[in-house]
């Protein structure tokens, strides 16, 4: 097939959607013609072509948004048998809905005069009325459409919102690429060098780009009470770490914590790691979980109130997982009994790889490429 996929932004160091889909282009790549149409690249995979799309103006993003999704539409319309959008655009067989909708964060749980006011934001604001447009033509049922979703709980919320979605939806989750074997003492200690971390005592590692949406927040307020051996990596937006350097510093656990910035391959940060901390507020899925299970990594993480794979994981089986993550105390309980227990670690580490091995990248591409087939045949019927 001939595939054109759309994500403006197609740079491993961007996001969970922007891995997830350099990954399964990655994947398809090998049996498949694949064209990528973005605005940032910072990728390369043998068999793919690139195709820079200009960026008239990097503000307001809304405008930008508009221009990608016209610009795409008018290099994809002919030529190609699958048109898969990672974007808020109009266009494509195919749309992968990585985040809550926009919709759904405006007005859910809003009723009498604060929806009002909600709809009063909208009609005067040219930003939300082009994404809700957006949005609303992206769900738009179609003949050969199909909208994916990363998890089951974002499938639920996407029907709530746009209730015609609920019948060409589907979850396909991310994937991960499987590390060869667990890390031992040795790799480890080499990757806390490469990484500038301290080679001994234990490390937490929080992974994302939104450090407050994350947890970041409260997990330095539960650093001051672990031990003093324990230091915490956080890896993400360089451009949020002066506020967070701040409150480590009012907190004083400055010296205990170590801002990695965005890294091309996190895979170092995992082997360095001795559990990883995902206190989120809001995840439809969070593939560094994922990831940092196949690496063998015990997972503290909050629960499916806020986090998607949470409704697959099982507590105190192959994670541990936050009912309030904003909850300090129980927090740093859950902390002190990971790290404190060698036993409990290595047994979450060993569930965890055997969670994670059920969900490689090549199985993922597949399903995705059933996906294609599918849409090809209804288009034909």
């Amino acid at each position: 097939m001939r595939i054109a996929v759309l994500n403006r932004i197609f740079d491993p160091a961007g996001g969970g959607a922007e891995r997830y889909s350099i990954a399964l282009v990655e994947q398809l790549a090998q049996r498949h013609e694949i064209h990528v149409f973005a605005q940032e690249i910072r990728h390369h995979a043998p068999g793919v072509a690139y195709h820079p799309v200009s960026m008239l103006l990097r503000k307001p993003r809304w405008l930008n948004q508009l221009w990608y999704a016209t610009a795409t539409w008018l290099a994809t319309r002919r030529g190609f048998d699958i048109v898969h959008s990672h974007e808020n655009t109009w266009h494509g067989q195919i749309q992968t809905v990585h985040v809550l909708p926009v919709k759904y964060n405006l007005f859910h749980g809003r009723t009498g005069w604060r929806r009002v006011l909600a709809w009063a934001k909208v009609w005067t604001s040219p930003r939300l009325l082009t994404y809700l447009g957006l949005e609303r033509l992206r769900v738009a049922p179609r003949r050969g459409r199909c909208v994916v979703v990363t998890s089951a709980s974002l499938g639920d919320t996407l029907a709530a919102t746009y209730p015609a979605a609920a019948a060409m939806s589907t979850v396909i989750t991310p994937g991960v690429v499987w590390p060869v074997s667990p890390t031992d003492a040795t790799e480890r200690r080499a990757a806390r060098l490469q990484l500038g971390l301290p080679p001994e005592g234990r490390c937490l590692l929080l992974v994302g780009n939104d450090y407050r949406k994350k947890g970041l927040g409260t997990l330095l307020r539960v650093l001051r009470d672990l031990p003093a051996d324990v230091v915490l990596a956080v890896v993400g937006n360089p451009g949020q770490i002066p506020v967070f350097q701040r409150q480590a510093q009012a907190e004083g656990v400055t010296s205990s914590v170590f801002f990695l910035g965005s890294l091309q391959d996190v895979a170092p940060a995992y082997r360095a790691a001795d559990c990883l901390v995902h206190p989120t507020l809001e995840d439809t899925f969070a593939m560094v979980v994922l990831e940092a299970m196949a690496h063998g990594l015990p997972v503290v993480v909050s629960s499916a109130a806020y986090c998607g794979i949470s409704s697959l994981l099982s507590h105190g089986a192959d994670a541990l997982l936050l009912d309030d993550p904003q909850d300090v105390a129980k927090l740093a309980r859950t902390l002190k009994q990971v790290l404190g227990d060698e036993v409990l670690r290595q047994e979450l580490g060993k569930q965890a790889r055997a969670f994670a091995n059920r969900y490689q990248w090549p199985t993922i591409a597949r399903q995705q490429e059933a996906v294609y087939f599918a849409t090809l045949n209804a288009e034909q019927r």
